[in-house]
């Protein structure tokens, strides 16, 4: 699950609006050229120091605390390679939803397990640990696994190879010429042209396919046999079900479990915790699985910052890196969609903002201008509110300086 609201797509936008104002041009390096790894943890410093006011991320803190806004769990500040700014706020889930959690509906279709979406068991916090259900973030770090295993030479098909490749089209339905058309760039693309209902419904909405999916036993078969409703690779409609194909395309095309992998060449290089849900046929949930903490989702946009670099090795190709922080195909006027990443255009720059979005307040902003992420995890599963828009607009009013030095530089 789950795509990011309406709402949450705006909320980028607020941040990004905002950012015209306040900042432009590009972050000034670690001064001797040193580039900051946190694979260990990143280095902490004050927000002072990279050109930021604590004084008003503390007047945000505060009304964060005091529950201005939205059900956030975490915000989190990075810049030039710094954690700057940390803040966790605890809610009382338990009570907050506790009379949906035993009550069947389209996110609690089973009423027990990891698909119950107010169990507190695994939601919004994996068993009681730090690792914060990503949502569709978790489709983010789907496509950098692949870009991995094509930098690797894993993952040898090329994005114009058809999807039904991977399928014994006898046991596909609704087959016609637009489905034998689907390529796995469309895949990464959200341009399927499948018949799906995911944008026009709210998850708790009994018509919404990516809950009517999670419902079944076979996710894979439920959307490979939707219909066709167009061409494919000609418009955007946002598919939770089309990422999940992913997850079994990279079994069959490298051979290897993509969650395995993903620790093998992902998150250990990187220093990553993470857990990884499967469905109920045991798939890889790459639609929305994935639990991360929020520093350690953080280092997927330093990675990309870094070109696809880590620790003085080409992790991901920057050619893949590009490709994916390319527009592909437009959402709406100023927002743009490569391959599994949300792209803004700033207007002012031909640097584009670089946005990870998931279900119930999950936010992973990169400002490649600013050399700054910033990171956010919440629980808002029963309509994420306006008011969290203005959270954006507050947190860079704090941004005093372009570079990487402290106010005054």
């Amino acid at each position: 699950m789950k795509k990011p609201s309406v709402v949450a797509i705006l909320l980028g936008c607020s941040f990004v609006a905002s950012l015209l104002l306040l900042t432009g041009g590009k972050a000034s390096p670690e001064p001797g050229g040193e580039t900051l790894w946190p694979t260990r943890g990143w280095t902490q410093a004050t927000p002072a120091s990279v050109g930021l006011n604590e004084t008003a991320l503390q007047a945000l803190d505060k009304e964060i605390a005091g529950g201005k806004f939205y059900l956030i769990d975490s915000f989190t500040v990075f810049r030039c390679g710094k954690k700057v700014f940390e803040r966790k706020y605890a809610h009382d889930y338990a009570n907050i939803y506790g009379k949906q959690a035993k009550e069947k509906g389209p996110l609690n279709a089973r009423l027990t397990g990891r698909y119950n979406y107010f169990d507190l068991e695994w939601h919004p916090y994996f068993h009681g640990s730090d690792l914060h259900t990503m949502q569709s973030v978790s489709k983010t770090v789907t496509s950098v696994i692949i870009g991995i295993a094509r930098t690797r030479g894993d993952f040898k098909a090329g994005l114009d190879t058809p999807v039904l490749h991977y399928f014994d089209v006898a046991k596909v339905k609704n087959v016609d010429d637009r489905k034998r058309r689907i390529t796995l760039r469309d895949v990464l693309t959200m341009t399927t042209g499948l018949e799906w209902n995911e944008q026009a419904v709210s998850y708790d909405d009994p018509r919404s396919d990516s809950s009517l999916m999670e419902a079944t036993d076979d996710w894979v078969q439920y959307v490979i046999d939707k219909p066709m409703a167009e061409a494919p690779g000609k418009k955007f409609n946002y598919s939770s079900g089309a990422t999940e194909l992913l997850a079994y395309i990279f079994q069959k095309e490298t051979g290897q479990d993509i969650d395995n992998y993903g620790q093998k060449y992902l998150f250990e290089p990187l220093g990553i915790q993470h857990h990884w849900k499967r469905t109920y046929s045991g798939v890889v949930d790459t639609e929305g699985g994935l639990y991360l903490n929020p520093d350690d989702l953080a280092k997927i946009g330093y990675l990309y910052l870094n070109d696809g670099k880590w620790e003085g090795k080409q992790r991901v190709s920057a050619d893949w890196v590009k490709a994916s922080l390319t527009p592909f195909i437009g959402v709406q006027p100023g927002l743009e969609y490569g391959y599994k990443w949300w792209l803004y255009d700033r207007k002012d720059s031909k640097e584009l903002v670089w946005m990870a979005l998931g279900f119930g307040g999950q936010r992973l902003m990169v400002f490649p201008d600013e050399q700054m992420i910033a990171v956010l995890t919440g629980w808002d599963i029963l309509g994420e509110k306006r008011e969290g828009e203005d959270i954006v607009a507050r947190v860079l009013g704090a941004v005093q300086t372009k570079n990487c030095g402290g106010a005054g530089q």
